[in-house]
């Protein structure tokens, strides 16, 4: 299963700017192994100095950026779960940025983030082993749009790479 095979009609249009970033032929499930690796070398290689810096006030840290992109894992892994496996009861959005501030990022190790996000990774690389290619195109409702199991796991691939761009464009530039 390709990206180039998901359709406009799968996915809310404020995704759109994460798929931008997965080029077309990604196969899902490959997709998912190399972008496990390309995020764990991308956050090793921040110097530990930097991992708090903030660019702005009140933006989040280099470590609560690791933070998100797991829990936002955990989020839409489970949305492709229930979609995939035809449960239709609507799924509803989150409030990204309620769960910083509980999660303690800044507290934990750059180790015990990157241990996270590998444990995370094992477990959606599991999931996606798991369902066939004919469920993951079922369409369910996520954050009152339609939304297909594999676009779930597409967006995280570009989610993953959105902020590792924005990271590169406003937290390092002057590393």
């Amino acid at each position: 299963m390709k990206k180039q095979e998901l359709q406009p009609t799968e996915f809310n249009e404020f995704y759109a700017k994460y798929l931008s970033k997965v080029p077309d032929n990604t196969s899902l499930k490959k997709g998912f192994e190399e972008d496990k690796e390309t995020v764990i070398k991308f956050f090793s290689s921040i110097s530990k100095d930097k991992l708090e810096y903030r660019y702005q006030p009140k933006k989040w840290s280099i470590k609560e950026v690791l933070q998100h992109i797991i829990d936002a894992e955990r989020i839409f892994m489970y949305r492709m779960l229930r979609i995939a496996r035809k449960d239709m009861t609507p799924i509803e959005g989150f409030d990204q940025d309620i769960y910083i501030k509980p999660s303690g990022a800044d507290k934990k190790t750059i180790e015990a983030l990157l241990e996270e996000f590998k444990t995370t990774r094992l477990y959606s690389i599991n999931l996606l082993s798991s369902i066939s290619n004919e469920n993951l195109c079922n369409i369910g409702i996520a954050n009152n749009s339609p939304t297909s199991a594999r676009a779930c796991a597409f967006i995280l691939l570009g989610h993953n790479a959105w902020h590792m761009d924005i990271i590169k464009e406003r937290y390092l530039q002057f590393q």
